[in-house]
């Protein structure tokens, strides 16, 4: 078992935990119990969030019924991301959280996207991981954290460059993941640069930043909490406005 298992299986106190994503095109819901999924569902058919999130959150609801379990908290993924996508997430888990009494956690996405390459990749003691979401042309939502994540440069859109990673890169192998490392491949050329394929963020790898979030009573507001946009909605015109003919 990897550090990071241990270190998430040890001492906290195991709830029912309703984990919600859709920072993304994927939509994913899972239900954890004693630090494990017990219920999962993804799909992967693109931004369906709007549907398909309902249909998942009303599928866990009634497993979570059906097992009689007490259901203690909605953990839902709280970005960067999909504006929309973060937005229905939310929405979603607050009208669970009120419907059933729940508290709240929120998850950050970037530092979720690290559970499964801390869990199943073999990488070196002092790499570090570099997550990045796709923010359309060049840019990138990424942070860059150590194996403890630790976070050792903060979130922040990234329009890549040959040099963008080199202090990190110039002294640790550097492990990128996620859809936004695809179209960084051919861009970032150093010896310890390596890149990870198939990494999404999914509910079913939520709980154990969830389960540390409850040890620690990091409770999110359930009125007032508000997603990590990282950048402002910007609504694009309807091409019908653009081109009205002049009367």
């Amino acid at each position: 078992m990897s550090n990071f298992a241990k270190y998430f299986t040890k001492s906290f106190r195991m709830s029912c935990i309703l984990n919600i994503e859709t920072s993304t095109n994927v939509c994913s819901v899972a239900v954890s119990q004693d630090g494990a999924p017990i219920f999962s569902e993804v799909d992967r058919s693109g931004p369906n969030h709007a549907v398909k999130l309902g249909q998942f959150v009303d599928q866990a609801l009634s497993f979570i019924d059906s097992h009689a379990i007490p259901l203690d908290v909605v953990a839902v993924s709280g970005g960067p991301g999909s504006y929309t996508g973060l937005r229905i997430g939310v929405s979603m888990a607050k009208g669970v959280c009120y419907g059933m009494e729940a508290r709240l956690v929120s998850v950050p996405t970037l530092q979720l996207m690290t559970v499964p390459v801390l869990l199943h990749k073999d990488i070196e003691d002092d790499a570090l991981l570099c997550p990045m979401i796709d923010a359309r042309r060049m840019e990138v939502y990424a942070a860059v954290y150590d194996r403890a994540l630790h976070e050792l440069r903060p979130v922040q859109a990234d329009v890549v460059e040959t040099d963008t990673y080199r202090e990190f890169l110039d002294r640790h192998p550097v492990y990128f993941f996620g859809n936004g490392a695809a179209k960084c491949m051919d861009i970032i050329q150093h010896p310890n640069a390596h890149f990870i394929e198939g990494i999404e963020p999914l509910a079913k790898y939520m709980f154990p930043l969830a389960e540390k979030r409850i040890a620690l009573e990091q409770y999110e507001d359930v009125a007032y909490y508000v997603p990590f946009y990282l950048k402002d909605f910007v609504a694009k015109p309807a091409k019908d406005l653009l081109h009205t003919p002049n009367s």
